[in-house]
Protein backbone atom coordinates (compact mmCIF):
# COMPACT_ATOMS: atom_id res chain seq x y z
CA UNK A 1 0.00 0.00 0.00
CA UNK A 2 2.35 2.72 -1.15
CA UNK A 3 0.34 4.54 -3.81
CA UNK A 4 -2.89 6.47 -3.54
CA UNK A 5 -6.21 4.99 -4.54
CA UNK A 6 -9.49 6.63 -5.54
CA UNK A 7 -12.36 6.85 -3.06
CA UNK A 8 -15.57 8.85 -3.04
CA UNK A 9 -16.27 11.45 -0.36
CA UNK A 10 -18.97 9.15 1.03
CA UNK A 11 -16.56 6.20 1.21
CA UNK A 12 -13.90 8.36 2.87
CA UNK A 13 -16.38 9.62 5.47
CA UNK A 14 -17.51 6.05 6.18
CA UNK A 15 -13.91 4.99 6.88
CA UNK A 16 -13.38 8.05 9.12
CA UNK A 17 -16.58 7.24 11.03
CA UNK A 18 -15.45 3.64 11.59
CA UNK A 19 -12.03 4.85 12.79
CA UNK A 20 -13.63 7.31 15.20
CA UNK A 21 -15.87 4.56 16.64
CA UNK A 22 -12.91 2.21 17.08
CA UNK A 23 -10.86 4.90 18.84
CA UNK A 24 -13.58 6.38 21.04
CA UNK A 25 -15.87 3.41 21.82
CA UNK A 26 -14.41 0.00 20.94
CA UNK A 27 -10.83 0.55 22.15
CA UNK A 28 -11.82 1.86 25.61
CA UNK A 29 -14.42 -0.92 25.97
CA UNK A 30 -11.88 -3.66 25.28
CA UNK A 31 -9.38 -2.07 27.68
CA UNK A 32 -12.07 -2.18 30.38
CA UNK A 33 -12.87 -5.79 29.50
CA UNK A 34 -9.19 -6.73 29.85
CA UNK A 35 -8.98 -4.94 33.18
CA UNK A 36 -12.11 -6.68 34.47
CA UNK A 37 -10.87 -10.08 33.28
CA UNK A 38 -7.51 -9.55 35.04
CA UNK A 39 -9.34 -9.13 38.31
CA UNK A 40 -10.74 -12.66 37.97
CA UNK A 41 -7.38 -14.22 38.76
CA UNK A 42 -5.13 -16.68 36.91
CA UNK A 43 -4.65 -15.35 33.36
CA UNK A 44 -3.55 -18.72 31.90
CA UNK A 45 -7.01 -20.22 32.27
CA UNK A 46 -9.04 -17.01 31.94
CA UNK A 47 -11.10 -17.27 28.73
CA UNK A 48 -12.54 -13.76 29.15
CA UNK A 49 -9.03 -12.29 29.31
CA UNK A 50 -7.84 -14.16 26.21
CA UNK A 51 -10.97 -13.23 24.25
CA UNK A 52 -10.57 -9.56 25.22
CA UNK A 53 -6.87 -9.58 24.24
CA UNK A 54 -7.77 -11.15 20.90
CA UNK A 55 -10.43 -8.48 20.35
CA UNK A 56 -7.90 -5.80 21.28
CA UNK A 57 -5.50 -7.14 18.66
CA UNK A 58 -8.22 -7.03 16.03
CA UNK A 59 -9.19 -3.46 16.96
CA UNK A 60 -5.59 -2.22 16.95
CA UNK A 61 -4.96 -3.88 13.59
CA UNK A 62 -8.10 -2.35 12.10
CA UNK A 63 -7.14 1.10 13.43
CA UNK A 64 -3.73 0.82 11.74
CA UNK A 65 -5.35 -0.39 8.52
CA UNK A 66 -7.86 2.48 8.48
CA UNK A 67 -5.17 5.08 9.23
CA UNK A 68 -3.13 3.78 6.28
CA UNK A 69 -6.16 3.75 3.95
CA UNK A 70 -7.15 7.30 4.92
CA UNK A 71 -3.57 8.55 4.47
CA UNK A 72 -3.37 7.12 0.95
CA UNK A 73 -6.89 8.06 -0.15
CA UNK A 74 -7.38 10.20 -3.24
CA UNK A 75 -10.80 11.64 -2.42
CA UNK A 76 -12.94 12.36 -5.48
CA UNK A 77 -16.15 14.41 -5.39
CA UNK A 78 -18.44 12.52 -7.74
CA UNK A 79 -20.93 15.42 -7.84
CA UNK A 80 -18.32 17.51 -9.72
CA UNK A 81 -17.77 14.88 -12.41
CA UNK A 82 -19.46 14.79 -15.79
CA UNK A 83 -18.81 13.67 -19.31
CA UNK A 84 -19.61 11.20 -22.03
CA UNK A 85 -17.11 8.53 -20.96
CA UNK A 86 -17.21 6.12 -18.03
CA UNK A 87 -14.76 7.02 -15.25
CA UNK A 88 -14.47 6.46 -11.51
CA UNK A 89 -17.71 7.46 -9.78
CA UNK A 90 -19.95 6.99 -12.81
CA UNK A 91 -23.22 5.15 -12.44
CA UNK A 92 -23.60 2.97 -15.51
CA UNK A 93 -26.76 1.36 -16.84
CA UNK A 94 -26.23 -1.47 -19.30
CA UNK A 95 -28.14 -4.39 -20.74
CA UNK A 96 -26.94 -7.96 -21.18
CA UNK A 97 -27.39 -8.53 -24.93
CA UNK A 98 -28.15 -12.25 -24.51
CA UNK A 99 -30.68 -12.08 -21.64
CA UNK A 100 -32.02 -8.50 -21.99
CA UNK A 101 -31.32 -8.13 -18.25
CA UNK A 102 -30.64 -4.51 -17.33
CA UNK A 103 -28.11 -3.70 -14.60
CA UNK A 104 -26.99 -0.51 -12.90
CA UNK A 105 -23.59 -0.23 -11.18
CA UNK A 106 -21.62 2.63 -9.71
CA UNK A 107 -17.83 2.43 -10.05
CA UNK A 108 -16.28 3.12 -6.64
CA UNK A 109 -13.03 2.55 -4.75
CA UNK A 110 -11.86 -0.88 -3.64
CA UNK A 111 -12.73 -0.23 0.01
CA UNK A 112 -16.28 0.96 -0.62
CA UNK A 113 -17.56 -1.62 -3.09
CA UNK A 114 -20.79 -3.34 -2.06
CA UNK A 115 -22.56 -5.50 -4.61
CA UNK A 116 -25.82 -5.35 -2.63
CA UNK A 117 -25.83 -1.57 -3.16
CA UNK A 118 -24.75 -1.98 -6.81
CA UNK A 119 -21.33 -0.46 -6.10
CA UNK A 120 -18.47 -2.28 -7.80
CA UNK A 121 -14.76 -1.75 -7.35
CA UNK A 122 -13.00 0.29 -10.02
CA UNK A 123 -10.43 -2.53 -10.18
CA UNK A 124 -13.01 -5.28 -10.84
CA UNK A 125 -13.02 -6.91 -14.29
CA UNK A 126 -16.42 -5.40 -15.17
CA UNK A 127 -15.39 -1.88 -14.11
CA UNK A 128 -12.03 -2.09 -15.90
CA UNK A 129 -13.84 -3.12 -19.09
CA UNK A 130 -16.34 -0.24 -18.74
CA UNK A 131 -13.83 2.57 -18.12
CA UNK A 132 -13.46 4.83 -21.13
CA UNK A 133 -16.57 3.53 -22.89
CA UNK A 134 -19.58 5.63 -23.94
CA UNK A 135 -23.34 5.25 -24.30
CA UNK A 136 -24.16 2.91 -27.19
CA UNK A 137 -20.89 0.97 -26.97
CA UNK A 138 -21.19 -2.80 -27.02
CA UNK A 139 -18.47 -4.88 -25.40
CA UNK A 140 -17.70 -8.38 -24.23
CA UNK A 141 -16.60 -8.69 -20.60
CA UNK A 142 -14.88 -11.78 -19.19
CA UNK A 143 -16.51 -12.90 -15.93
CA UNK A 144 -15.93 -15.97 -13.72
CA UNK A 145 -18.76 -17.86 -15.48
CA UNK A 146 -17.43 -17.07 -18.95
CA UNK A 147 -18.26 -13.89 -20.87
CA UNK A 148 -21.14 -11.47 -21.14
CA UNK A 149 -21.89 -9.12 -23.99
CA UNK A 150 -23.38 -5.81 -22.90
CA UNK A 151 -24.57 -2.56 -24.40
CA UNK A 152 -24.14 0.64 -22.40
CA UNK A 153 -27.44 2.51 -22.09
CA UNK A 154 -26.72 5.41 -19.71
CA UNK A 155 -23.90 7.11 -17.81
CA UNK A 156 -24.70 9.32 -14.82
CA UNK A 157 -22.68 11.04 -12.11
CA UNK A 158 -24.91 10.84 -9.05
CA UNK A 159 -24.28 10.10 -5.40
Amino acid sequence: MSESYPISIQGYEKLKKELKKLNSIDRPAVVNAISTAREHGDLKENAEYHAAKEQQGFIEGRIQELNAKLALANVIDITKLSGEKIVFGATVTFVDVDTDEEKIYQLVGDYESDIEQNKISISSPIARALVGKSVGDTLTIPIPKGKIEIEILEIEFIV
